[in-house]
């Protein structure tokens, strides 16, 4: 007898109708693949990207979802005993095959992070792409050093927060911003240094506090705010473009001797999850799990609340990371 799942389905580009909540056949996964029971799955501006027909190369009818954790249902090379503890993104998820918005997915086995944790699953279902794109951002994109400083530009998103973290953690001073004033307070119990209103110029502000500019800025806006992040960061500092908050991802007319400050470094980050090392997955939920370190508010959601999770997310009704909960409490 067939086994069957729920999954959101979406059948085209548009707005949150059309993502559907449907009856699948669980998917068989062929060798070199796992069949994944997924437990929780984060909401990423890469899946409103590919809703909003924004993203390239995808075909529908599409399972949505770049990330998913949860457990081993199958492994045809026998590799990873069922029940083991595994998380999994990018590579096509979501995109060029069946993501994570699901009961169960089937992914390529060298993109899933095996990990160990009794935190509940929505919990961990938070951490694995925002803490890939954030250790990747100040690693790779920005090399960051300890007693540098850092300006987060938008601050308040799961990413945002989650990267003030691992600053702090490696002893940078930590700038972050908001456009809410409400929400400067929750920057300020984050443990960001200096929690900042964006008024459209945080240049004029960061350099009140730091006359030479920081260091190094971590841009999530997009375009829109890259100028005046750049006017921000000193000379020989670098501007790491990881986030596209804004939904505006490219500059015309691109003309970089009038574009870039003289001796401003502009750098950009994505990564798959090879770029995320196990041992920083277990590192993070081991900390989260002894109260050291926070990945910040926490909104969840059930599988048949998709729709409302998705225009939560794309109108910024909330500060942290939204994940739908898929399993049993």
């Amino acid at each position: 007898m067939t086994r069957t799942m729920r999954a959101v389905v979406l059948d085209r580009p548009g707005g949150v109708e059309h993502l559907q909540v449907v009856e699948r056949p669980v998917p068989e996964p062929p060798l070199g693949w796992v069949l994944i029971k997924v437990e929780a799955f984060g909401l990423n501006r890469s899946e409103l990207h590919t809703r909003l027909g924004l993203a390239e190369g995808v075909t529908f009818p599409r399972v949505l979802g770049i990330e998913a954790v949860g457990t081993i249902e199958a492994d045809p090379g026998g590799l990873l005993p069922r029940g083991t503890q595994v998380a999994t993104m990018m590579g096509g998820m979501g995109r060029t095959f069946d993501g994570g918005y699901a009961e169960y997915t089937v992914v390529p086995a060298s993109q899933v992070i095996l990990f160990r944790s009794e935190l509940p699953w929505e919990v961990i279902g938070a951490v694995p792409e925002t803490l890939q794109t954030a250790h990747g951002s100040l690693s790779v994109g920005l090399d960051l050093d300890p007693g540098q400083s850092l300006l987060i530009r938008g601050g308040t998103s799961a990413l945002g927060l989650t990267t003030a973290t691992l600053a702090r953690e490696r002893g940078a001073t930590v700038l972050s911003t908001t456009r809410d004033p409400d929400r400067v307070q929750v920057l300020a119990e984050h443990g960001v240094h200096h929690p900042l209103v964006d008024d459209s110029r945080i240049a004029a502000q960061v350099r009140e506090l730091f006359p030479r500019g920081v260091d190094a800025a971590l841009e999530l806006v997009g375009t829109p705010t890259l100028p005046d992040t750049l006017r921000a960061t000193a000379v020989h500092g670098t501007v790491c473009f990881t986030g596209m908050l804004s939904n505006q991802w490219t500059v015309p007319d691109f003309y970089p001797i009038d574009y870039l400050p003289r001796g401003v470094r502009l750098t950009a980050y994505s990564g798959e999850a090879g770029d995320l090392p196990a041992d920083v997955l277990q590192h993070h939920l081991d900390d989260i799990a002894a109260g050291v370190t926070t990945s910040g508010p926490l909104h969840v959601y059930a599988l048949d609340d998709i729709r409302k999770a998705h225009d939560d997310l794309e109108h910024g009704r909330h500060v942290g990371k939204l994940v739908v909960r898929c399993g049993s409490e």
